[in-house]
This record gives C-alpha cells, sequence and structure tokens, in this order.
C-alpha cells in the first residue's frame, strides 16, 4: 500500500476486457515525506477519488482480480481509500502521537 495524489482522468478507445466500465485514474505516487517519487501511474478507482485527493493504493493481484471478476487483467494499482486528512501522517512523521 502505498499513498497517491491523484492528478487526472485517463480515458481511452480500446480497453482490455476486465477494464470496461472501470473509472481510470493518474496518480503520483508519494513516499513517507509525502514528496513524489518516480513516474506516475495509471489505476483504477471504485470510490469517487477526485483531482488533488489523497488516496491509498495498492498492487495486491488478488484483491484486484476479486475486484475486477477477471484473472488476466493488466491493470496492477487501484485505489482502496480516501484520505480525509494528511495531518495524522504528518504528525507521525513529526514524532507526535496519532
Amino acid at each position: 500500500m502505498q499513498l497517491a495524489l491523484i492528478q487526472g482522468n485517463a480515458t481511452s478507445t480500446v480497453r482490455h476486457p476486465s477494464l470496461r466500465g472501470q473509472r481510470l485514474l493518474i496518480g503520483q505516487q508519494m513516499n513517507a515525506q509525502l514528496q513524489p517519487t518516480g513516474d506516475p501511474q495509471l489505476m483504477l478507482d471504485q470510490l469517487g477519488a477526485g483531482v488533488g485527493d489523497v488516496v491509498l493504493i495498492s498492487s495486491d493481484g488478488r484483491g484486484l482480480r476479486d475486484l475486477l471478476g477477471h484473472n488476466n487483467s493488466p491493470a496492477r494499482w487501484y485505489t482502496i481509500g480516501l484520505l480525509d486528512s494528511i495531518d495524522n501522517v504528518l504528525a507521525y512523521q513529526q514524532g507526535g502521537r496519532v
């Protein structure tokens, strides 16, 4: 599981059968200091995340297969949570109690 900042939506005219009807987002993964890491990633979203939201993402293969009901999906990342606030993350990093 990792944190990611949603940067936008993605659309496609051709999709793998497992991705039909799925909402695609572009998100930038973040490290423990909430700094961007690596290249932006394509992720599936069924939670209603929007641009500027910080989400918790997972690349758990079994969870994604269960979510999609498809064993051969090319998808890797998907949202599993929307963060209401990152204050607790920041407090924890600064040695405070959450």
